[in-house]
């Protein structure tokens, strides 16, 4: 990292990642829950972009590594990577990255409001879900030896709509703080730290 406060910024980040996590609704048909981790990640790749936004999920991983109560429910340690639902937290990690390109990408050919700032941001979040939802079916189907159309039914598709909600409020968070963040001169109008 180059400064402190990117530094600052990436352990916000994980942090609120971390909190969003202890908010938990169990689903008898799945060991996959329900949780607020969506808005955290999602929110990290709009603000931070693609490498800290990889930075700060990945610093949040390895909190939950060492032991931290920091994923789904206070979960902790190795042995939630690679159970059924770690994927998912891979899949945070890669979707941030991928959520910060995104954009990235649309301020950047968009940046005069050729095409709402909320349709960029909510178009780049939904696919970050699709990434995280990529990585997380394809380890529950490993690790439970179910075959893909299984995997995806039971850890994909009950929270569609769940996460489109969550998507479509942490869009409009994130357009309201990047200007913020803007006028602050604390990031450019490309998002750029």
């Amino acid at each position: 990292m180059k400064n402190l406060r990117e530094l600052i910024l990436v352990s916000l980040f994980a942090s609120i990642t971390s909190v969003l996590s202890i908010f938990l609704v169990p689903l008898p048909f799945t060991p996959v829950p329900i949780t607020l981790q969506i808005f955290g990640v999602t929110l990290s790749g709009a603000i931070l972009g693609a490498r800290l936004g990889f930075y700060s999920l990945s610093l949040y991983t390895l909190l939950g590594v060492v032991g931290l109560p920091v994923f789904a429910g206070g979960g902790s340690g190795l042995g939630a990577l690679i159970g059924p639902t770690g994927g998912y937290i891979f899949g945070f990690t890669a979707g941030a990255y991928v959520i910060g390109l995104l954009t990235h990408f649309g301020y950047q050919k968009f940046p005069r409001g050729k095409i709402s700032k909320y349709f960029i941001q909510l178009s780049a979040m939904a696919v970050g879900i699709l990434v995280i939802y990529t990585f997380g079916t394809l380890q529950l189907m490993v690790v439970t030896g179910m075959n893909l159309t299984e995997s995806i039914t039971i850890g994909a598709l009950p929270f569609l709509l769940p996460d489109l909600l969550k998507i479509s409020a942490a869009a409009f968070v994130a357009v309201a703080l990047r200007q913020g963040l803007i006028k602050a001169k604390l990031i450019s109008s490309t998002g750029k730290i």
